[in-house]
Order: structure tokens, then C-alpha cells, then sequence
């Protein structure tokens, strides 16, 4: 498939998808949304990828929807919008491979809102975080109102909701919405740097460490770890590990 408004690049096993609408600072559109959703799907049945990392181009990851979109809908219209933004960015969660934003500027609104639906999140120290809807007299539509307080707390999370404060990746760290902070310029070495790292691990068991983070609520979430746990030994991957640590030899993953 031929790409419009994203860029797509393999480095070994990890894609690259850069969404690339720099003069309208990578505004998710329809457009957009569904490319977005496409390369996702390929990148999840590719079996030469192994983990995913999403960035954008120019000064924005993405610096929201696209508000000249937006701005003449009706209610119905809207909320159709939002699905399709939620499904999308609930395809990224739930990917069985690892997905890592590399956040090289503006994250705002539905940029937010796709980076904290990523597994791991690194930013340049440029890089501004918020949920600046409520400016603009709506809520977010991404599901930013349902990761936002899992990230940082329900106190921090209606703060930046309510107020719709800008932050800088310093304090974006400090609360937890990022993981690390890099200089601009070593941004995507660091995040493939990872991701690279992650593919030379048991496949198998980072889909099921994945699944088992992600499951839900804690109770069934501890259910759900203790049966995946059980699964890695059922396939033999705990005993090829296992072994191979005892004698000091790298493991050989089927």
C-alpha cells in the first residue's frame, strides 16, 4: 500500500511508522487514522517485525485531531469520529507486539492520547504534553479520560483535563506519562536502541508479558498472569531459558 500521510521504514526487525503531515504538525484525520490503523495491522502479521516504534515528523508527534475537521461536525458526526480514533488507538494497545512512541515534539490531545496508549514512551526533552480539549470546549474522544488517571493518577490526570495545561517532558516524567527523557538528538537512536533490544528476547514471552500488563482491573489481572505464566511452560520456552541460564549459553528461541 502506497502512503499519504505516514512513512514507514524497517530497521532489522523493528518498523518505524512516522506520521507525516509536518505542515499541519501530524493532526490526525481520517486519512491519517486509517493509514495509521493499516500499518498497524501489517506490522501485527509481518512475522519479520518484532516490536513497533511510533514518532512523528518535523516539531510534532502529533499535536492532536484535526480541529478544521472537527470543527463543523454535529453531534453524530462526532461521535463517529471518536470511535474510529478509539479503535485505532486500541488496535496500538492492544498489538501483540511491543509498540514504543518516541516523542519528538508536540503531544497533545489525540497525540497524547496515542502516545499513552503505547507500550513504553520516551520523549525529547522538547516534547510538550497535554489534554488541551477542554480549550476548545470538548473532552478528549481518544480515550484520554480512561488512560490519562491509570498513568498518573486521578488527582493529576483531572488537573491537566480540567485546566488543559501544557507540560514540559521534565515534568510529563515526573508524573509518570513518560518513562525516559533523551536530548532531540538522541531521541530515535536510544528508542531503537530498545526496541532492538526487546527483539532479541523470546517472542512468545514478550506477547505474553504484554497481555498479562495489559488484562485489566488487579484481581483478574493476577489470574490472568498466573495462567499466561503456566502457558510458558506448557510451550517449553521456560525450560529452553531456564537451561540455558544454568549454563551460561544464550537461549534458542523457536
Amino acid at each position: 500500500m502506497v502512503y499519504q500521510t505516514i512513512d514507514l521504514k524497517i530497521e532489522e526487525l523493528v518498523e518505524v511508522i512516522t506520521i507525516n503531515r509536518p505542515t499541519q504538525l501530524n493532526a490526525l484525520n481520517i486519512e491519517t487514522l486509517n493509514e495509521l490503523d493499516n500499518a498497524i495491522s501489517e506490522a501485527d502479521k509481518n512475522p519479520d517485525i518484532l516490536a513497533v516504534i511510533i514518532t512523528g515528523s518535523g516539531k510534532a508527534f502529533i499535536a492532536g485531531a484535526d480541529i478544521s475537521l472537527m470543527v463543523n461536525m454535529v453531534g453524530t458526526e462526532a461521535k463517529e469520529f471518536s470511535k474510529i480514533g478509539q479503535g485505532v488507538i486500541n488496535h496500538i494497545e492492544n498489538l501483540t507486539k511491543p509498540v514504543i512512541a518516541a516523542i519528538n515534539g508536540y503531544a497533545l490531545g489525540g497525540g497524547c492520547e496515542l502516545a499513552m496508549a503505547c507500550d513504553i514512551r520516551y520523549a525529547s526533552d522538547k516534547a510538550k504534553f497535554g489534554q488541551p480539549e477542554i480549550n476548545l470546549g470538548v473532552i478528549p474522544g481518544f480515550g484520554g479520560t480512561q488512560r490519562l488517571p491509570r498513568l498518573v493518577g486521578s488527582g493529576v490526570a483531572m488537573e491537566l483535563l480540567m485546566t488543559g495545561n501544557i507540560i514540559d517532558a521534565i515534568e510529563a516524567l515526573r508524573i509518570g506519562l513518560v518513562d525516559k527523557v533523551f536530548p532531540p538528538e538522541e531521541l530515535m537512536a536510544k528508542t531503537l536502541e530498545l526496541a532492538k533490544i526487546i527483539t532479541f528476547k523470546c517472542p512468545k514471552a514478550v506477547v505474553l508479558n504484554k497481555k498479562a500488563v495489559r488484562a485489566g482491573i488487579p484481581k483478574m489481572a493476577q489470574d490472568e498472569e498466573a495462567t499466561l505464566f503456566g502457558q510458558c511452560f506448557e510451550t517449553g520456552i521456560a525450560k529452553e531459558g531456564m537451561t540455558a541460564f544454568l549454563n551460561k549459553t544464550q537461549p534458542k528461541w523457536k
